[in-house]
């Protein structure tokens, strides 16, 4: 009775140990035994594992891709024109011992703290090195590219690897918005302006070359009107001559009637004569109209 009594509480106790010994890793993480802050075994794969109770412990950690946001952080290009940049990085765990030995018992705060450090050395080496048009364009992989690898090679030392580092914003500071509006104004001002001038210097020429075919096809309409009336006015001196020469009497008479109508007509300048004129003699006028041809 007595060794009964005896053996159900060393039963309990080696259960005891024997559960304590026992430890599970889940598939998301990885695992170290440590005896006394030593690494004294590397579980990466899922499932049971074995410890010493009592003196050795097991630390866990995320397997998975992880994420790291950086705060904003200024930088200066080549041109000394300063942005704002945003970025993140995508990270995992992948040398546990190297990982334990750099961050100790700090685990995922210490790795993500002494992570941020190296992206910001990065990201501002990186953007540094090219002008402010680069890290403002659109396609900005090859710059995110180079932060990676940078990035990459200074984290191998903590056992972590950086998958991919993203710039999600980079803006100009504040402070600075309102002028780059004015000068990107002033720009567009001065572009207006040189598009007017050039506008104006167009339209005079268009505006003199057509003066210049007015003057031509004015001058050369007179000349042929010119020439026509001169044409005409010979031909009416020849029909005239004609007419003269066959008639005299008819002819006078015809030059009669034609003083009288362009001497009456209405508007005409006023004719201050006498009465006993030739003007109002038609056989006396006729005679001198006579004489006069």
């Amino acid at each position: 009775m007595a060794r009964a009594q005896f053996l159900i509480p060393a039963a309990v106790a080696l259960a005891g140990v024997a559960l304590s010994s026992l430890f599970v890793v889940d598939e998301r993480e990885k695992a170290l035994v440590l005896q006394f802050g030593q690494v004294k075994q590397i579980k990466t794969d899922p499932g049971l594992g074995f410890k010493l109770p009592l003196i050795q412990e097991v630390v866990t950690y995320d397997d998975r891709i992880l994420s790291l946001p950086t705060n904003p952080l200024e930088v200066t290009p080549l041109d000394d024109r300063r942005l704002v940049v945003d970025a993140f990085a995508r990270w995992r765990i992948v040398d546990l011992v190297k990982f334990r030995e750099a961050v100790g018992a700090g685990g995922e705060t210490i790795a993500k703290s002494r992570l941020d450090g190296i992206l910001n050395n990065a990201i501002r080496e990186v953007l540094g090195s090219v002008p402010s048009t680069a890290v403002l364009s659109n396609d900005r992989t090859p710059l995110m590219n180079r932060i990676r690898d940078l990035s990459k090679r200074e984290a191998a030392a903590l056992g972590i690897d950086v998958v991919d580092v993203r710039l999600t914003r980079t803006d100009l500071p504040t402070q600075n918005l309102s002028a780059t509006y004015d000068r990107m104004r002033a720009e567009r001002e001065r572009e207006a302006a040189d598009e007017r001038a050039r506008g104006g210097e167009a339209a005079q020429r268009v505006r003199a070359q057509a003066e210049r075919t007015v003057v031509e096809v004015t001058s050369e309409a007179r000349k042929e009107a010119e020439i026509i009336r001169g044409q005409a006015d010979a031909e009416a001196n020849r029909v005239y001559a004609e007419a003269y020469g066959k008639d005299p009497s008819f002819f006078a008479f015809t030059r009669a009637l034609q003083f009288y109508a362009e001497s009456m007509k209405p508007g005409s300048s006023s004719l201050v004569t006498q009465p006993d004129s030739v003007y109002f003699d038609y056989d006396r006028f006729l005679k001198s109209i006579g004489e006069t041809r």
